[in-house]
């Protein structure tokens, strides 16, 4: 049995709802919460940032009747799951890290397999944050095979061979159901060096009955099996409040340009919400991922990414395209404010990432003293295997 907590809604969170603008009275003023993010931050190097090679995960989720905990653990995992992801090194670098969406087995999809990709391979983890929130649940026929078809050959996968590309695929009905065969589709995925891991929601023994583990083992991955229905358990730790008021700091730093840049910022804003809604301790997760810089990238609406992707940005972006408070300076003052977010956005993502290494390091003692007293959630089974092939492939953590 598992006691169910109590999740506390913060005035950050009712602001929100009641005005669509949020507030944090935890932090003191800017000046303040720089001068002392500036004198604790450790010396410790941040990793560097591949460009060589990439982390690629599609999670393929059953949105049949049956499986509103599923969708539920999958949105209390997604941030814990990439913070797994962007530990892994490969050859002392940080690969980036995208992550796809699909949904299957539901019959209100217009697809003749009932399948959906949600959102491709990307970075922009804002946008998968947001359409996971958006899933619901309806009556349908799961098509495993149809669904790994699908995401093997639409995505956009990397062809680089030091690149680690998984498939995640999650639901309860026989794993071998449809006209496209998984015993096909699998071996093709595998042939592009995609790794196949099922995670079958219910016994052990009928997961494997009914295929779910063949299916790993023709896809060269991991098979779990879950109890989707219950309540993912979280440990809060003495890092939380702090990181969550370093992440108010964070979204400061972001600068929107862009038809809809303003509207991509809010959206940063909303799945803040959203993550505290599940818990605070999800929200800290969510903290946590924005720091890193190989997972959390918004090239495409913020103007500080953009700068860094490409330096000349500035030099030809239109007056129009900016927001307000950057209109009608010159490109030498545009130029000296994005680089100062940049600096503070560097600053607080390396305390962020300080904090985080001692939350996790309590974590992991408290969860030793539990011992194997709790079961695998969607997130657990992901991290799992995580570890097992990436040290296959040649990464570390």
């Amino acid at each position: 049995m598992y006691t169910l907590k109590i999740l506390t809604v913060t005035a950050s969170v009712i602001a929100f709802l009641s005005t669509g603008k949020i507030s944090d009275n935890r932090c003191s003023s800017k000046a303040n919460d720089r001068e002392v993010m500036e004198s604790n931050i450790s010396a410790e190097p941040q990793i560097s940032v591949s460009k060589d090679n990439k982390i690629q995960v599609a999670l393929l989720l059953d949105t049949s009747n049956s499986m509103d905990g599923l969708i539920d653990q999958a949105k209390s995992r997604l941030w814990n799951i990439v913070n797994t992801l962007t530990t892994l090194k490969y050859n002392g670098k940080a690969p980036q890290v995208e992550i796809a969406l699909y949904e299957y087995g539901n019959d209100g999809l217009s697809d003749e397999n009932f399948i959906r990709q949600v959102t491709p391979l990307t970075q922009d983890l804002d946008l998968v944050s947001e359409k996971l929130f958006a899933l619901k649940t309806n009556g349908g026929n799961e098509y495993c095979g149809a669904v790994i078809r699908d995401a093997s050959i639409n995505l956009k996968w990397d062809g680089n061979e030091k690149s680690m590309k998984l498939i995640y695929i999650a639901g309860n009905e026989p794993f071998d159901q449809g006209r496209i065969n998984y015993k096909e589709t699998v071996p093709q995925a595998k042939k592009k060096n995609i790794y196949t891991n099922t995670i079958f929601c219910g016994g052990r023994d009928e997961g494997i009955q009914s295929n779910w583990q063949n299916g790993a083992v023709l896809g060269d991955g991991k098979f779990f099996n879950i109890d989707s229905d219950q309540k993912v358990i979280y440990i809060e730790t003495p890092y939380d409040v702090k990181i969550s008021q370093y992440n108010s700091q964070l979204n400061d730093t972001y600068i929107s340009y862009g038809s809809r840049g303003s509207e991509m910022k809010n959206k940063q804003a909303i799945q803040d919400v959203n993550a505290e809604s599940v818990s605070s301790s999800n929200a800290v997760e969510r903290a946590v991922s924005k720091s890193k810089k190989n997972a959390y990238k918004n090239d495409h609406w913020d103007l500080v990414d953009r700068v860094e992707k490409d330096k000349s940005y500035i030099s030809s972006v239109k007056e129009e395209e900016l927001p307000s408070e950057l209109r009608g300076k010159s490109k030498a003052e545009i130029t000296k404010i994005v680089a100062q977010k940049s600096s503070d956005r560097e600053k607080i993502q390396k305390e962020i990432e300080v904090l985080a290494k001692k939350r996790q390091e309590f974590i992991d003692v408290e969860t030793k003293k539990r011992g194997n007293s709790e079961s695998d959630d969607f997130g657990k089974a992901i991290e799992k295997s995580i570890a097992e092939i990436a040290k296959r492939n040649g990464y570390s953590f």
